[in-house]
């Protein structure tokens, strides 16, 4: 019992910090990252039906959430220098 209870200790160890410092730092990046692509493919798709009036507000979110994209992207960049430097 007591071997297992420290095998089991040093896996979860060098699980922990196996890969990089900052590997839950990029992984939840990469997660916002998917989410914000789904919403601006949910925002293209409205454009298929939204009316006139409505469009400039559909634009405006796809502009926000290019932003959002762009400033994950950079996060992610910034990790990867910080890892390989």
């Amino acid at each position: 019992m007591l071997v297992r209870t420290v095998i089991l200790y040093c896996i979860m160890t060098v699980c922990a910090v196996a890969f990089h410092e900052n590997t839950f730092a990029v992984w939840e990046l990469k997660e916002d990252l998917q989410i914000r692509i789904m919403n601006l493919w949910e925002l293209f798709q409205q454009l298929e039906y939204v009316g006139p009036d409505q469009r400039a507000i559909v634009y405006e979110e796809i502009d926000h959430i290019r932003s959002e994209i762009q400033r994950i992207v950079d996060e992610l960049i910034q990790h990867d220098h910080s890892q390989h430097q």
